[in-house]
């Protein structure tokens, strides 16, 4: 597995590129606001789109999704649970004095405890609400892709519509915290981390989970 992290937009939200090099094939997680720099990131790895993978429907996550997908033709999957959040992208950009179309609708629904391929690469979508209903994280290959769940030495925020702090909490501790401490976080923002890394410094989970 090759993964390749692409911060973009004003936001500096990190889409990625999911790639099983030798089925040359990828998923695409996330496709924020510069859709031309993912689309190029594309073309540079030579590997086929597959799959259009949202971890939650705030519009930095997928204000480039209708020119990602119409440009590789790959399925868009989101949670139902996010489906609103989704659905008015357009009124949600406005709140931050940007512009944006709306979405094409999902092709898929994400559901807890079901299994997304890339080639020969399977990942089991854990539903993680409290950021927003809908969250999901995506585990497998020693890795998981938790958007805006679980970030280097934070958490995602939770004052914007649909989050609870609580519930963010719970979903980190009962989806999350029970991966192994070599796991690789790759977060919807900023640097990557692991699992052992914030069960051991994180400031809101410190003592969520003891320290074997």
């Amino acid at each position: 597995m090759r993964v390749v992290q692409i911060a973009n937009g004003a936001f500096v939200e990190n889409c990625y590129l999911v790639i099983d090099e030798a089925a040359g094939e990828c998923a695409i997680v996330d496709p924020g606001e510069e859709a031309g720099l993912i689309l190029h990131k594309v073309a540079q790895a030579a590997v086929r789109p597959v799959a259009i993978w949202i971890t939650h429907g705030h519009v930095d996550h997928v204000l480039g999704v209708p020119r990602v997908r119409a440009a590789t033709g790959a399925p868009v999957i989101v949670h139902p649970a996010d489906r609103p959040l989704y659905d008015r992208v357009p009124q949600q950009a406005a709140a931050f004095g940007l512009q944006a179309e709306p979405l094409p609708p999902p092709d898929q629904d994400w559901a807890h405890g079901a299994v997304a391929r890339v080639g020969g690469l399977a990942f089991t979508v854990r539903h993680t609400p409290g950021h927003s209903p809908g969250s999901v994280s995506l585990v497998g290959e020693g890795v998981v892709f938790g958007g805006d769940v679980l970030f280097q030495g934070s958490i995602g925020r939770t004052d914007l519509p649909g989050g609870d702090y609580q519930t963010l909490i719970d979903s980190i501790e009962r989806e999350l915290l029970v991966l192994p401490d070599s796991t690789i976080v790759y977060s919807g923002h900023g640097p990557q981390t692991t699992i052992g890394a914030e069960r051991r410094t994180n400031p809101f989970l410190t003592g969520a989970l003891p320290i074997s």
